[in-house]
């Protein structure tokens, strides 16, 4: 019986060290895909925040309910062209 259990227990031995070694070892974080969100005729769709550009809306201190610029104030009129 002692013939037979030795080389067993022997075996599992080297079979569980054997897979230790291998579960060690960290795996590779997958690729990160960049997220840029594009509308269906591949232009970037401005709604989303990781595709506005910097500056583009105007500042405006004056705003309705709505959340439009109020023009019945200075800061908010378009200049009229000069004839």
């Amino acid at each position: 019986m002692k013939k037979i259990l030795i080389p067993i227990l022997a075996l599992l031995l080297s079979f569980s060290f054997s897979n230790a070694g291998a579960q060690a070892q960290p795996k590779a974080a997958p690729a990160k895909k960049e997220a840029t969100h594009m509308k269906k005729d591949g232009t970037p769709d401005k709604r989303y925040k990781e595709n506005q550009t910097p500056g583009a809306k105007p500042e405006t201190k004056h705003l309705k309910k709505d959340g439009t610029p109020d023009m019945r104030h200075k800061e908010n009129k378009v200049p009229a062209a000069k004839k």
